[in-house]
């Protein structure tokens, strides 16, 4: 849900037409081995964005090797729609790290970079040449404190998590039998 509010509200309240959402299977900075299949993950994004017209969902990674560098991922997408302007959405954690991402200087001044606000214990500042980018716009998006880590670990500890999903992507979670 805390995707769908942001997405939402980026394509309602600033100057982005679409929001994608890029599956992405393996990022570089996490090593999760359980994660669902590719096809598992693509099927809960759309069945989440289903209602929601502005929203897309892009596959563009599941054909690139491993790790999957946004750099690269947004080079394959300019290649394939280069009618396209593509921005970046991250949270303000990721904003200090940002830095340390493949490619982060040509990111940051070809395209714009959307930070939104996040509820952390980490009160360290990004770097001094990213908080004033011109490239790097801070969102006054609701904040939402519910992550999907959160409910996969709830979900498997058999509390109720329905109220904090789409209805159908909680469906399609029971069905499948996931995360329990």
């Amino acid at each position: 849900m805390g995707h769908l509010i942001l997405a939402n509200y980026l394509v309602e309240e600033t100057p982005l037409e679409e929001v994608w959402f890029v599956i992405t299977p393996q990022s570089p900075f996490k090593k999760n081995s359980r994660l669902l299949d590719n096809h598992h993950r693509l099927a809960l994004v759309n069945e989440a964005i289903e209602d929601y017209p502005k929203l897309k969902v892009s596959t563009v990674e599941f054909d690139m090797p491993p790790p999957q560098y946004t750099a690269l991922s947004v080079a394959r997408l300019l290649e394939k729609h280069p009618d396209l302007e593509f921005s970046l959405i991250m949270g303000a954690d990721n904003l200090k790290h940002f830095h340390k991402w493949h490619n982060y200087e040509h990111l940051l001044e070809a395209h714009k970079v959307y930070v939104y606000p996040r509820h952390t214990t980490d009160v360290s500042e990004p770097p001094k040449n990213l908080q004033s980018h011109p490239n790097i716009v801070s969102v006054d998006a609701p904040v939402i404190s519910i992550s999907s880590s959160y409910i996969r670990k709830a979900h498997q500890a058999g509390k109720n998590v329905q109220p904090l999903l789409p209805a159908a992507v909680w469906t399609y979670i029971d069905q499948m039998n996931f995360y329990r």
